[in-house]
């Protein structure tokens, strides 16, 4: 076969996510026995990193750019308008894009990008033109990200100062100006300035938006950090006061005398999901279940293009923080009329499922109706009903809790021979009273109330993404790809340091996963290999192209359930209703023109709610644990890097540094194979997944970091061969520079 590697990037190149290998084999003529050797070579470039294979298995170049992506915008020498990726992972520099403003089509208008300017970020399509010009299409402006930064204005005896409340900040700034009214503790904005005064650089008060003051601050500096909307417009709002409960007639079912129950947290305050399962008296079908899963109809209430559909759109999901909820929707409808709060009329999109006793399911139908829940429970509560002990609260429904759990024992065995990845991570739980401070944090019980309702929505998921696809619908899928060949490569290094393997010649399924957090329980690392094997797992994210989802073993799989904390479910939601005439509400041409950006735009939203709230947790535990700076805590080691040792606490879960400058007098290296910091005169070892006591030295609630000290004695070991009687590599002594200094006088 005279077929070379050239030939296939320039196919691949040209035609981006166009060929799998069978079409690929008829564009180069391959033919026969050659094909085999094509296949091999794809292999080999998949491998070296050349190219890429897509969840629909077709090909494109590595370094070829996404359809839809971020740019950052800067300029030329002429002053002309270009933009850059954002987060460029190509060799060499990032290319350079031209931009082209204004609206994507005469349809997408709402969401076409305003102006641009200089260090501003936008969301763009990419196109490539025939000369190779790259055009990057404004869809959306968005924020102009770390350009201004959020800090905490504070007065001390050296004059006002702000701390930023990044934990990558490395100095504080000195303000330029001060407000007429600052205060000590002010939240403000700020921009730094390319001036300094003494050894501070200056920095411009854009605006002040709080007090860090009092203990609800963490949550809203999580908020304002990742630039995550707070509130609603007046005309969203108003159109949800204005809301009312749609009649019975048409497409819309009368289902209030199906016994639906909702099963939720303790603390629950919108209830979107409701489930019923009772046996199938089918006597083709004997031993299996029909299970219903009702939804609050939020489609009802949030129109196309409506303020509400907007304002919930660019919020993209609820964002759930320690102290409090910033819904997607106003309370009017997220605790309100889209909740379904037990003996009340509330309008639902129900899926009807039918299992085989194997737990398979055989049939599904959606319908829309009027349903009225007949029992609010918590997750203790049901699991009390399950356990024979049921209090006044399940008593009433207690032989509806039977046939639901009966039929869930059903799809559990259907799920343990699936087995989806089975990673099992503590959840904690931040207490917080109404001053804002922390009085405990627990470990969440997990029962197997939790694990039948995830089970029973999953199911819904699936059925949702099977019914639009037998349709040939398009509409926002929840894809999860399968790990790519570096993460695991990483994880494959990791392992050996706590005496684990996973060899990479083997295909990466769930099972293989779950093989090996079997085998970590058993050395009591269940937590720390989890966090590890989770670390090595493609990002899930939404998107108009179908795929199925690794982590959960499935080929089919959409949000469904919870369309009043994301717009992903609404996306369906309306879909169904468009494509099983549900009503006059469903999915309009606008919406399906936007597809592509709306779920690049909802994964986004996404990201940025799990990082606020992953850093109110941290801020929180940090004024938690502000007041036992001194105390010592048993803990973990995490993580380890040339800087520090990265510990999580057990008693917390928090997790702080022990800076290596602080491990004792000598130089620590850094061994990347046995994740392990060595000293180079002693060979004292602290290693990856080890059990240690460290005392608490700093903890800064703004930021949310907390600074520790070793307290354990290091492991005894080897002297590092390349680095004898304690010699660095440059010559210097391994105390570093102060006590070279001291030798040569």
């Amino acid at each position: 076969m005279a077929l070379s590697r050239d030939d296939i990037l320039k196919a691949v190149r040209g035609q981006p996510d166009r060929f799998d290998n069978k079409a690929l084999a008829r564009h180069l003529k391959v033919k026969g026995a050659d094909r085999r050797e094509l296949r091999a070579m794809l292999r080999d470039l998949e491998d070296a990193g050349a190219i890429i294979k897509s969840s629909k298995k077709t090909y494109r170049e590595a370094d070829a750019l996404p359809g839809v992506m971020v740019i950052r915008v800067t300029e030329n020498d002429e002053g002309d308008l270009l933009g850059v990726p954002e987060n460029y992972k190509g060799d060499g520099a990032p290319p350079k894009l031209l931009i082209k403003e204004g609206p994507v089509s005469k349809k997408a208008k709402g969401h076409a990008a305003a102006t641009l300017s200089v260090g501003g970020r936008a969301l763009c399509r990419i196109k490539k033109r025939e000369d190779g010009t790259i055009i990057a299409q404004v869809m959306k402006k968005l924020g102009d990200g770390p350009s201004k930064h959020l800090g905490v204005l504070c007065k001390g005896g050296r004059g006002w100062r702000i701390q930023p409340v990044s934990k990558k900040a490395r100095h504080d700034y000195k303000p330029s100006k001060l407000p007429d009214d600052a205060e000590d503790q002010d939240l403000v904005f700020f921009q730094s300035t390319r001036r300094n005064q003494g050894d501070l650089r200056l920095a411009e008060i854009v605006e002040t938006i709080g007090s860090a003051k009092g203990g609800k601050s963490a949550s809203l500096i999580s908020l304002y950090e990742n630039e995550i909307p707070i509130g609603f417009p007046d005309a969203a709002i108003d159109q949800a006061k204005s809301a009312r409960l749609p009649q019975i007639g048409g497409p819309r079912e009368d289902l209030r005398d199906l016994p639906l129950i909702t099963i939720d947290p303790v603390d629950a305050k919108d209830f979107d999901d409701a489930i019923f399962a009772r046996p199938d008296q089918n006597a083709k079908n004997k031993g299996g279940w029909i299970v219903w899963v009702a939804i609050a109809d939020v489609a009802a209430f949030v129109t196309p293009g409506s303020p509400l559909d907007k304002s919930a759109w660019e919020k993209g999901n609820s964002v759930y923080l320690p102290d409090r909820v910033e819904p997607m929707l106003p309370h009017e409808l997220s605790s309100e009329l889209c909740s379904l709060r037990p003996d009340e009329d509330r309008a639902c999109l129900a899926v009807r499922m039918i299992f085989g006793k194997d737990g398979i399911k055989r049939k599904h139908s959606f319908k829309r109706g009027i349903m009225r829940s007949h029992a609010r429970l918590t997750y203790a509560q049901a699991q009390a009903g399950f356990d024979g002990k049921p209090g006044p609260e399940a008593e009433p429904v207690l032989d509806i809790l039977h046939n639901i759990y009966a039929a869930y024992e059903s799809l559990r065995e259907a799920r343990r021979k699936r087995e989806p990845l089975a990673i099992e991570l503590p959840e904690r739980h931040v207490h917080v009273n109404e001053k804002g401070d922390v009085v405990k944090i627990t470990v969440k019980e997990r029962f197997d109330a939790h694990k039948l309702i995830e089970e029973f929505m999953v199911q819904a998921n699936v059925a949702a993404a099977e019914a639009l696809s037998a349709k040939n619908v398009q509409t926002i899928v929840r894809l999860h790809e399968a790990p790519d060949r570096q993460k695991l490569q990483g994880l494959t290094e990791f392992l050996p340091a706590v005496d684990l393997k996973f060899s990479l010649g083997e295909r990466a399924t769930p099972a293989r996963f779950n093989k090996l957090l079997a085998q970590a329980k058993a050395k009591d690392l269940e937590e720390t290999v989890g966090m590890a094997v989770l670390r090595s797992q493609s990002q899930a994210v939404y998107s108009p192209d179908r795929g199925g989802h690794f982590g959960l073993n499935l080929t089919h799989y959409a949000h469904f359930t919870s369309p009043i904390r994301r717009y992903a479910d609404l996306v369906v939601h309306r879909a169904l209703i468009d494509t099983f005439n549900l009503g006059e509400d469903g999915t309009t041409q606008e919406e399906k023109s936007r597809l592509k950006e709306t779920a690049e735009h909802i994964s986004s939203t996404e990201r940025r709610a799990m990082t606020a709230e992953r850093d109110a947790t941290d801020r929180y535990i940090a004024a938690y644990l502000e007041k036992r700076v001194g105390a010592v805590f048993d803990a973990r080691i995490t993580g380890v890097t040339k800087f520090g040792l990265f510990i999580t606490l057990t008693e917390t879960g928090a997790d702080g540094l022990i800076p290596a400058r602080s491990l004792g007098r000598e130089y620590f290296q850094f061994n990347e194979k046995t994740k392990s910091l060595i000293g180079v005169e002693s060979g004292d070892t602290f290693r990856f997944g080890r059990l240690i006591k460290a005392k608490l030295t700093e903890a800064t609630p703004v930021t949310g970091g907390l600074i520790f000290e070793m307290v354990s004695k290091a492991e005894k070991g080897k002297v590092p061969k390349n680095l004898s009687r304690g010699k660095r590599k440059d010559g210097r002594g391994s105390r570093g520079k102060k006590h070279a200094r001291k030798r040569r006088k």
